[in-house]
């Protein structure tokens, strides 16, 4: 044993020194504050709540990445990043230890990057950077985050590879197994997407699907569950009133084109998406639920510290029988950096939810909640309040 330790030590020492650079950063987010929401169904009806929580415009975490060197323009990389609630000090992303990201690649000037593991889609790392999302998180998001706006969702066991960037155009495809034994395509999902960027000018668009899986049952029932309990590659998306009914979905398909603009101090933003959740003899409903969504935002920097933001979304539910609601949504929100690391902030939304949707197979009343934070309002109407410290290191 001592002389294969020798050996390889050996071995290590000799390989050219740029094979064996490497370069490993420790970062993070830490976000935390005041929430208040005029209506929430926490205590069975449309209640008022006031508390201190986080992740209000920016998701608490920390996370390691580095990169090495092997020589002739070749990199390997890799990142794990964990979620967090900096308030209480629990694990994020379902509890899971490394939920926000964990990938290991390679990455070369000529031909791209390639990386495995938990990540995002391509769809929203090309296309959600031209939304409002990047200014003030998850306030301004679709309601219910329904079209994967806020990015929800991680993608486990996939594969995806980003091209090198064309003079502003760049192209990402992507594609996870289910890894279900004797059934291929169950819990599949695969995403492709496109962006350009020149000067004042960016714009981008992208497909997404995803496969339900094919389980039945679900954890804490009693007896049989005879419809589809969600277990695709992709996370979960059904994170808030608005579409949870459309949980036992065979498969989701999320199209979405955005652009922006840069005036001056100002920056214009306009996106469109269709979501549809499709139905088979394993869902709690019937035909498919579509969500199309229109975002708008502004910004404009009143100083280099300050900078401030308005936004309007419409979100209209379309399905078969008498299901079909519309969401409008207006936000506002202003950010004060305090260094290049620390910022605090004061942002707001209110939305309007008129018409019915679906809760267990039943026609309800729909329900407001205000982009992606999934707090039902019990109630029509939604008005909710956030302001905090993000820190960055």
């Amino acid at each position: 044993m001592r002389t294969l330790a020798l050996a390889a030590t050996l071995t290590l020492l000799a390989l050219p020194a740029s094979v064996r650079a490497s370069n490993v950063s420790l970062y993070g987010t830490i976000d935390s504050g005041f929430v208040h929401a005029n209506h929430t169904a926490q205590s069975g009806g449309p209640e008022s709540f006031s508390g201190i929580t986080s992740n209000i415009i920016g998701g608490s975490r920390w996370g390691l990445r580095g990169t090495e060197s092997l020589g002739r323009g070749l990199t390997a990389l890799f990142q794990v990043e964990s979620g967090f609630n900096a308030v209480n000090g629990s694990l994020g992303n379902g509890g899971l230890a490394f939920g926000r990201k964990a990938i290991v690649g390679l990455k070369g000037a000529q031909w791209g990057e390639v990386t495995i593991g938990r990540q995002y889609d391509p769809v929203v790392n090309l296309v959600q950077g031209l939304t409002a999302d990047g200014y003030f998180g998850g306030f301004f998001a679709t309601p219910g985050d329904v079209d994967n706006y806020d990015n929800g969702a991680r993608i486990n066991n996939s594969v995806r590879y980003a091209t090198p960037n064309f003079g502003g155009l760049q192209f990402e495809g992507m594609y996870a197994t289910g890894n279900v034994a004797g059934k291929t395509g169950a819990g599949r999902s695969y995403g492709l997407a496109g962006a350009y960027s020149n000067g004042p000018v960016a714009l981008a668009a992208g497909y997404y699907f995803a496969d339900g899986g094919s389980n039945r049952g679900r954890p804490g029932m009693n007896g049989d569950w005879p419809y589809r309990q969600w277990t695709s590659s992709a996370g979960s998306l059904f994170n808030s009133p608005i579409n949870a009914g459309f949980r036992t979905a065979s498969k989701v398909h999320i199209a979405r084109i955005g652009g922006k603009y840069a005036v001056g101090p100002a920056i214009l933003g306009l996106s469109y998406s269709n979501a549809q959740y499709t139905s088979d003899a394993m869902s709690l409903f019937s035909g498919t639920a579509k969500f199309d969504t229109v975002n708008a935002f502004a910004t404009y920097a009143l100083t280099p510290a300050i900078n401030t933001g308005i936004g309007y979304s419409y979100t209209r539910l379309r399905s078969n029988g008498a299901i079909g609601a519309h969401y409008n949504q207006f936000n506002a929100g202003v950010t004060y950096a305090l260094s290049k690391r620390t910022s605090t902030y004061v942002i707001g939304g209110y939305q309007q939810a008129v018409g019915t949707t679906l809760s267990q197979g039943r026609a309800v009343e729909a329900s407001a909640s205000v982009g992606s934070y999934g707090i039902d309002a019990g109630a029509r109407t939604q008005l909710l309040v956030g302001m905090g410290l993000k820190h960055s290191f």
